[in-house]
């Protein structure tokens, strides 16, 4: 069994807002394959259904963002879920553009709030997570105001064909097939022009010290 778990926040208030990046996936799951809510348990709505073949839980906690690993980690320990095998996460990040996807099997939290909850609760980050670009918080803006804003009807349009890649990707995930969807849905980052000065040390033979 699988839980299959997007991060966001509940309400209308904050429908369609940058931090609810995991719940939007969630309803395009839960629509794909005719799972329909249980309701809601230890803190999270969650609803339990079947994906190429194997047991999902499907997963919105109530917690609002910054205690999302309570409701996780109370549903792992009921269900006896290895996060390392069983637990998949999706959530927004802020160092990727809108629209771009980063796949990784285990990982930090960096920076996200609802992440440090999970890790914290979990006693672990090694788990699969998908992380869907909303883009960098503009200069001058509070972050919290910036993740809680909406998308330009640009960005809107990236965002949700971000939101059914990022469904796809959860479906390999779940048959068993990790590095196939990092193959197929990370963004390669675009490679950065050599500076003058690396130029002339390549010529030389020297080598430079590349900070990413």
């Amino acid at each position: 069994m699988y839980i299959i778990a997007g991060l966001g926040n509940p309400g209308p208030k904050y429908d369609g807002t940058r931090h609810n990046m995991g719940f939007d996936t969630i309803d395009v799951l839960a629509d794909d394959h005719n799972i329909t809510s249980c309701g809601v348990q230890m803190r999270a709505m969650f609803g339990k259904g079947i994906i190429g073949g194997e047991k999902v839980i499907l997963l919105k906690p109530m917690t609002y963002m910054n205690l999302s690993g309570e409701a996780i980690g109370a549903f792992v320990r009921y269900y006896k879920i290895d996060p390392e095998t069983e637990l998949i996460v999706v959530y927004d990040d802020i160092d990727q553009e809108p629209g771009q996807l980063r796949i990784r099997k285990k990982g930090s939290a960096g920076g996200h709030n609802g992440m440090k909850s999970i890790i914290q609760h979990l006693g672990t980050n090694k788990f699969p997570r998908v992380r869907i670009g909303v883009g960098a918080k503009p200069a001058g803006w509070d972050l919290a105001d910036h993740v809680l804003s909406r998308f330009s009807k640009e960005e809107r349009a990236k965002i949700d064909e971000a939101v059914e890649k990022a469904a796809r990707a959860v479906e390999m995930i779940v048959a068993g097939d990790v590095e196939g969807a990092m193959n197929a849905y990370n963004t390669k980052p675009k490679k950065k022009p050599k500076k003058k000065k690396d130029a002339e040390n390549a010529d030389t033979g020297e080598k430079t010290e590349t900070i990413e």
